[in-house]
């Protein structure tokens, strides 16, 4: 497989090193590559994604990825794409993320298989027991200042203020490269287009030190995702959609791909899919000619989903879309309608022998009386997918979804989940 025409066909090429080289060495034989991916909260989130991605592409065509997380760069914080210095987090709370972010890691890399297996390192291993002085002899020598400030990712902050803390992530970065040629042979580095500047800096690390033994090493990076209407990719209004299914579930995850613009589908089809260009290619007809039907945002949604979060979180998250979408709340279970509401306001209710009336306004859904008796009267109200009109409707009437739930709709889409406490 031409990994490099496959990425430039999927639009996942932004900049790299000398291309007739890169290729040449691709065709050679695996080559050893890797990304980083710096443990900033308990999970990674979407916009990870697309490098673990990358990294697992590599893999399939027969190239040997390296899973790199970042214990030791994770305690300093890169600049790069940041307007404002970053909080530093306590090194044990850093220990525990980067021990999540392994597992999350592995559920996308093969680290069994007999060829090209994937390995997972954390740069702490070598970066936390550097001496400062052996290590500002040794390796920061290698870097001009002049040429460390005329890199994007520093240049873009000079004029808000960058700490040598954040100043000395390149060198961190390019010492992980470094270190990994040394033990893994690793030859190349990916990463997101605002890690140019980092990954070069290595590559010229590594020429500095090599002495007489001159190495070619290579760098590829890939777009960073934008939506087509400016809203940075992976947030949302209830926040960033991330992989982790206990902080975005399963059905929120799936949602977030179905409301795909369709002026984004396609490229997110080739970026996040393993889907061939000939079929995604063919869908474009879909979303010019048929855009009302959705069919390449539920594919999208379909296979992102189960590419995460597996075969059951998919069934659930479509089953339970299709009980809010077009009916059918009561073939949910409590975990899935707990899922399904799980960012709409919700309320529990002590007295289950109060009116109509008295519910709306317990819940939330209404302010007072008066609201509550116009939204009744108007048709406004539903109760698990069934309209009540009646003013003298009480809690004892209607029925609860598994024995403790009703789901209050105020209009098309103002949801209210009410709980039961007995």
């Amino acid at each position: 497989m031409d990994i490099f025409k496959e990425l430039q066909e999927r639009g996942l090429v932004h900049q790299h090193t000398d291309e007739q080289a890169l290729r040449k060495r691709l065709a050679a034989g695996p080559v050893t590559l890797y990304c980083g991916f710096d443990p900033t909260a308990d999970s990674l989130h979407i916009g990870s994604l697309l490098p673990i991605l990358v990294l697992k592409r590599f893999q399939l065509a027969g190239h040997k990825p390296i899973a790199l997380v970042g214990g030791g760069t994770g305690l300093i914080g890169d600049p790069s794409g940041k307007a404002a210095e970053r909080i530093l987090n306590p090194q044990e709370i850093v220990e525990q993320w980067a021990l999540k972010i392994k597992d999350q890691l592995g559920h996308f890399l093969d680290f069994e298989t007999e060829e090209s297996p994937a390995i997972i390192a954390n740069n702490y291993d070598w970066l936390g027991s550097l001496q400062v002085i052996e290590f500002l002899r040794d390796i920061g020598k290698n870097f001009p200042v002049g040429a460390m400030l005329a890199k994007d990712s520093v240049e873009a902050r000079m004029s808000k203020g960058i700490s040598y803390t954040e100043f000395s992530y390149m060198i961190l970065q390019s010492y992980d490269f470094l270190k990994l040629n040394e033990v893994y042979s690793c030859e190349m580095q990916v990463g997101g287009s605002d890690q140019w500047g980092n990954i070069t800096a290595g590559i010229e690390l590594i020429r500095r030190t090599s002495g007489d033994q001159v190495k070619e090493m290579y760098g590829l990076t890939m777009p960073l995702v934008t939506k087509s209407d400016g809203v940075k990719f992976g947030k949302t209004e209830s926040g960033t959609i991330w992989l982790d299914a206990e902080k975005t579930s399963p059905y929120k995850f799936y949602q977030f791909w179905m409301n795909t613009d369709d002026q984004d589908v396609i490229r997110f089809l080739k970026y996040f899919t393993f889907l061939s260009i000939e079929e995604i290619n063919a869908m474009a007809d879909d979303v010019e000619k048929e855009p009302e039907k959705r069919k390449a945002q539920r594919r999208l949604a379909t296979e992102v989903t189960k590419l995460v979060h597996g075969s059951d979180a998919l069934e659930r998250a479509e089953k339970i879309s299709g009980a809010l979408f077009g009916g059918g709340l009561r073939n949910l279970s409590a975990a899935e309608i707990e899922e399904g509401f799980s960012d709409v306001p919700s309320a529990t209710i002590e007295n289950p022998e109060t009116g109509l009336i008295d519910l709306l306004i317990q819940g939330g859904v209404v302010s007072s009386k008066r609201q509550a008796r116009e939204a009744i009267v108007s048709g406004a109200i539903y109760i698990n997918d069934i309209r009540h009109t009646d003013l003298e409707t009480t809690v004892p009437q209607l029925e609860r979804l598994d024995g403790k739930y009703l789901v209050i709709r105020r209009g098309k889409k103002n949801y209210h989940l009410i709980k039961f406490s007995h």
